[in-house]
């Protein structure tokens, strides 16, 4: 899965847009707002609103990150509650958990880069 386009403003009520696919061609487009954004612990976002503040036709999730100092190191937590039992399992058969996981190694990457 890549993620050929994305737009983040990542502030209380700002926006989020990104576009997705696989390695198929599909496409997966996905937009909504950042509800809490605490650095550096946490970030808090929803497809429940669409930019603008506008209610989605139908809201798939809200995100969860948390980020906790333990020992010298960082302690990510990576949560998705969707507002379904369907919906977490649609987005569990579109790769969710690997997604998110490769999400996780690409930002430890970058902070890695980063600190170097």
């Amino acid at each position: 899965m890549t993620t050929p386009e994305c737009e983040m403003e990542l502030k209380p009520g700002g926006i989020f847009r990104t576009l997705m696919r696989d390695d198929k061609g599909n496409t997966y487009p996905s937009a909504g707002v950042f509800l809490e954004v605490n650095a550096p612990e946490r970030i808090v976002f929803t497809d429940a609103f669409k930019p603008g503040w506008v209610p989605a036709e139908k809201a798939f999730m809200t995100g969860v990150f948390t980020f906790e100092e333990e020992g010298g190191k960082t302690r990510y937590t990576a949560r998705a509650l969707h507002w379904n039992a369907d919906d977490c399992a649609s987005h569990a058969q579109m790769g969710f958990h690997e997604g998110w996981g490769s999400a996780a190694d690409q930002f430890v990457a970058v902070v890695t880069r980063l600190k170097a």
